[in-house]
């Protein structure tokens, strides 16, 4: 039996075959050594409150509203098994931008420069604690410009698991890179948000077919019960 996919309404039959035939949309499996970016889950993106993405852009313009609250309603489990197997837990964010950073961005989304200091907070309920590693980025991607391949070099991850947002924006980006490093990427498809509908899917197929594997948190969390938690590593074979 075929399981639906959240993108089969929206992506055609005739285009699902095509990848299909081409041999796009393989398993690229899950490492031993998985660590966890939550990215860009910061009060610009989410809001204060769980309302409507129209009234959540009231109070930032860049907010998605309820879509965030939702992915953040799977990414808490996530979290949750992520600290109690002693996995790595890193915050890529977008950095606060000043007046004399201009450039591409700031000529396609001029009201990045408007946001108030407290959108730049991160999303409460997710927050980093003490140990937890801060990516600050002022690019889409969280590789470009940043130490975070330092940190993941030092930690030993094999697998990135990526949730956060936007799903079309800085989650795709980091995700190419991330496959370009050669590290095996998931994403889980309730975990990540966008403020638009077709963008969200879109590119919820294409990193399916191509840098990703995407499946629902479920599945995700199934797949991890199994990975051995850090502290049961033998010491010999652990990385720092």
């Amino acid at each position: 039996m075929t399981t639906k996919r959240p993108w089969d309404d929206l992506i055609s039959g005739s285009d699902r075959a095509a990848y299909a035939a081409a041999g796009f949309g393989g398993a690229g499996g899950i490492g031993r050594r998985p660590a966890l970016l939550i990215i860009d889950m910061q009060y610009r993106t989410t809001g204060t409150a769980r309302v409507s993405i129209e009234d959540a852009m009231r109070e930032f313009p860049t907010s998605c509203g309820e879509r965030a609250w939702a992915a953040a309603d799977r990414i808490g489990p996530l979290l949750d098994l992520f600290r109690d197997k002693g996995w790595p837990v890193l915050y890529p964010h977008v950095a606060p931008k000043t007046a004399s950073e201009t450039g591409r961005l700031a000529a396609k989304v001029p009201s990045m420069w408007g946001v108030p200091a407290q959108g730049y907070e991160f999303f409460a309920p997710l927050a980093p604690r003490d140990g937890d590693i801060l990516v600050p980025k002022k690019h889409p991607s969280a590789f470009f410009g940043t130490s975070l391949v330092s940190h993941l070099v030092d930690l030993g991850a094999d697998t990135l698991v990526m949730v956060g947002c936007t799903t079309s924006g800085c989650v795709r980006a980091s995700v190419v890179d991330a496959f370009s490093y050669n590290y095996h990427v998931v994403v889980p498809e309730d975990c990540v948000y966008d403020r638009g509908v077709a963008p969200h899917l879109i590119n919820l197929f294409d990193m399916s077919q191509k840098y990703a594997d995407v499946m629902p948190c479920e599945d995700l969390l199934a797949a991890l019960h199994a990975v051995p938690a850090r502290h049961d590593i033998p010491l010999d074979k652990r990385t720092p």
